[in-house]
């Protein structure tokens, strides 16, 4: 009976998720997102799987990598010169094999001066495929600032 109490006490702690070092992961990842508008340049986009749905604010679900990427690329020839997009992962919640993430964040875009010009909060959700953690589904709210 002993035995059978230490393998079960020591499966429980190795199968221990380190929620801090997932949610470094996912702001990580959020950083290289928020690089692509930064640097105008979606050609390296990787935060989407294939199998990704975007809910962007008030347009209807874009479905797929590519269809999403090809969003992003439209809204890159409108991003304001010098503007700075940054997103900031607030909360997150992993299922218990650490496969899956929720992302709760806020993001604000900044002019070149520094005063914010639209900010919002957003919901991602992320399997991890291959080791490495892919957007599947995303929403985002955005408040346009009036100064």
């Amino acid at each position: 009976m002993l035995t059978t109490i230490v393998a079960c006490t020591q499966t429980k702690e190795e199968n221990k998720i380190d929620k801090e070092q997932i949610k470094a992961e996912i702001q990580a990842i959020e950083n290289e997102f928020s690089s692509i508008y930064n640097n105008r340049n979606a050609d390296n986009l990787t935060y989407y799987a294939e199998d990704a749905i975007s809910y962007f604010a008030g347009l209807d679900p874009i479905v797929g990598k590519d269809a999403i990427h090809q969003h992003i690329q439209n809204e890159l020839m409108d991003f304001p010169e010098g503007a700075k997009l940054s997103f900031e992962t607030v909360e997150i919640y992993i299922t218990d094999d650490g496969n899956n993430a929720i992302e709760i964040g806020a993001h604000q875009l900044v002019d070149s001066t520094g005063v914010i010009l639209q900010k919002g909060h957003y919901v991602s959700f992320f399997v991890k495929r291959d080791g490495k953690f892919y957007c599947i589904r995303d929403m985002a709210n955005s408040v346009q600032m009036d100064y």
